[in-house]
């Protein structure tokens, strides 16, 4: 059975509308998430959990939102998740997307960091909030504890 190590929140927007920040390039991810879990002194094999919303108003055309999460600070660093979503040319109101990841076994370092980024295939979209990214490691235990 493992136990809780450590968990960590990035709340960049608590409520619907109050952020207002444009995609402004096509297919290129954006940083929308990030936390830092504290892995010292975890033993055996460590089980991260993820979990995140983030709330997008869409271009009146057919689009596709990707959402990546690396286990590290850059796009190009190890993916633990990736999914698409793609709306139709029929949907005016704003898209709230969540989702739920997990990277089994990662290399236990003391800081273990994931990133939240979002991408859009279409110009004028906007995220609009909220925007939440949520972690947890589990381990065996801790070393002398």
């Amino acid at each position: 059975m493992g136990i809780l190590i450590d968990g960590r929140t990035s709340q960049n927007a608590s409520t619907s509308n109050s952020i207002a920040i444009p995609i402004l390039v096509v297919d290129t991810p954006q940083l929308f998430g990030q936390i830092g879990l504290n892995a010292d002194g975890a033993t055996g094999t460590p089980r991260v959990l993820l979990t995140g919303t983030i709330a997008v108003q869409l271009p009146l055309a057919l689009v596709g939102i990707t959402v990546t999460v690396v286990r590290g600070t850059l796009a190009t660093d190890p993916v633990v998740y990736s999914a698409t979503s793609t709306f139709s040319l029929s949907v005016l109101a704003p898209q709230i997307i969540t989702f739920s990841a997990a990277d089994y076994n990662p290399t236990l370092t003391p800081l273990l960091v994931y990133t939240a980024f979002v991408s859009s295939n279409l110009l004028g979209t906007i995220r609009i909030g909220p925007e939440n990214f949520n972690g947890i490691l589990i381990a065996d235990g801790l070393s002398g504890g």
